[in-house]
């Protein structure tokens, strides 16, 4: 007989994960008009007041390369500020429980970071980020590899030092928007490397969306085999195909329990314009069309979660909610599908029931709950052919 139990079927499949936003890091670091620095305020309280406890926060490198983020210490400094902390006390939030990290690809930005540290105003946790593909590491970081590792393992040691978590990211693990094709192991190998040089976790990156579910779930049971608690892994996703759904459910199926999010699946490359202004960014865009670029939607991957019965700690109504102010935000329809159709709603909607149907029922003589002829039998009766398989 089949299985039906999925859990049985999945025995790797958690009942429960978390979910991180990066909403007004990476989803704004694409956009190509500043996003004002009490919007970003506004989205960053209230999806902490929405259930988020790990939330990306800014980008402290040079402005000058992404002037999006220029207001970086003016948002630290709002978060670490009495006012919101009286905020969360007041509606139950237990403020030591919020993780704020903060991007930091080289050392400069990581110095930065200790002394916002040390002004009692600095992230818990910071991250930088190599690519499996050399190339794409150069694009993203202006050095190589080699010598990215020696900078990042002194800035590791700093950070320790300092009081402050490091994640280490892996990206290009399943293909690369310059280099192409990829080895997957390379991004074990890698993932190894950042641990081995005392990174908290790893986020393991799939940046352009070139990942299948096959290749997800084989990679993530790759990993897990290796370094098999999943607590030091976080799986980030963007959405270029629309499958970001199914890479979600094959990192689930895997044994993932760390994911990552945007609102309205906004994010991608750093915008190379800025308001009326080009700006340097991370050089030219890898794509040529921007409204297929993008993390996985915060809203539908949080309705996908919570339909399957996975606990995650959200306020799913709230998040909808939120979404649809974010598409005024940006004066666009943005990417989410469930802001348009909520969750599927156990007792319906009524409001689009035809009139008369009772009435129907009771002038043919039928029951309230009847469904089928009273003459038929209790079960149904399959043909001999329907009952062989071929």
């Amino acid at each position: 007989m089949t299985e039906y139990d999925y859990w049985k079927i999945f025995p790797k499949m958690p009942k429960k994960i978390t979910i991180g936003d990066i909403t007004v890091r990476d989803g704004f670091q694409h956009e190509e008009k500043f996003i004002s620095t009490e919007a970003k305020k506004f989205y960053l309280e209230e999806l902490i007041f929405a259930g988020c406890r790990h939330i990306e926060v800014t980008n402290l490198g040079n402005p000058h390369l992404m002037p999006q983020f220029r207001d970086a210490e003016e948002l630290l400094i709002h978060l670490r500020g009495e006012r919101f902390r009286e905020k969360c006390s007041r509606k139950g939030i237990n403020y030591d429980d919020i993780s704020l990290t903060c991007v930091t690809i080289r050392e400069s930005a990581v110095d930065r970071a200790i002394k916002l540290k040390e002004k009692g105003i600095g992230p818990d946790r910071l991250l930088m980020m190599v690519s499996t593909e050399e190339e794409h590491h150069f694009a993203n970081s202006g050095t190589t590899l080699p010598d990215y590792w020696k900078e990042a393992e002194r800035c590791i040691k700093k950070c320790t030092d300092a009081g402050i978590k490091m994640n280490g990211t892996v990206s290009t693990i399943w293909g690369s928007p310059i280099g192409g094709a990829t080895n997957m192991r390379d991004a074990i190998e890698f993932t190894k490397r950042w641990l081995e040089i005392g990174a908290s976790d790893v986020e393991h990156a799939d940046h352009d969306g070139s990942a299948s579910a096959p290749d997800i779930y084989r990679y993530f049971s790759m990993v897990l085999d290796e370094i098999p608690d999943p607590r030091f892994h976080i799986a980030h996703f963007h959405e270029t195909k629309r499958v970001g759904a199914a890479s979600v459910l094959a990192a689930l199926q895997a044994g993932m329990v760390n994911f990552e999010a945007a609102l309205g699946g906004l994010g991608g490359q750093p915008a190379n314009f800025l308001d009326d202004c080009p700006v340097k960014g991370t050089g030219e865009y890898y794509y040529e069309d921007p409204r297929y670029v993008g993390l996985v939607t915060l809203e539908d991957t949080l309705v996908q979660i919570d339909e399957m019965g996975i606990q995650h700690g959200w306020d799913v109504d709230r998040i909808l909610w939120l979404g649809k102010k974010l598409e005024r935000t940006m004066g666009r329809r943005l990417r989410s599908e469930a802001i348009l159709n909520g969750r599927t709603l156990k007792e319906g909607h009524m409001e689009y029931a035809r009139p008369g149907l009772a009435k129907r029922k009771e002038k043919l003589g039928e029951a309230p709950s009847q469904k089928l002829p009273a003459e038929w039998g209790e079960m149904a009766v399959l043909p001999e052919r329907c009952r062989v398989s071929r």
